[in-house]
């Protein structure tokens, strides 16, 4: 029998991580920081973007194109 690892899903990503995540350039998703569209935290001098605030990011898309 064969146990498989489940691969654990951040709950906070780099802005670069989220770049990747959203298929963006990772200046366009410090620009939307800077603009208030995509919510983050900070601590220190590191941002974060929780997974919810990416998803509702996106969703935030469909609504626009509606």
């Amino acid at each position: 029998m064969s146990t498989a690892a489940h691969p654990i899903v951040p709950l906070l990503y780099t802005p670069e991580e989220a770049a990747t995540a959203l298929r963006y350039g990772r200046s366009t998703v410090y620009e939307l920081m800077a603009a208030g569209a995509l919510k983050y935290v900070k601590r220190g001098r590191s941002r974060r973007i929780k997974r919810s605030d990416l998803e509702a990011y996106v969703d935030s898309l469909e609504a626009q194109a509606n």
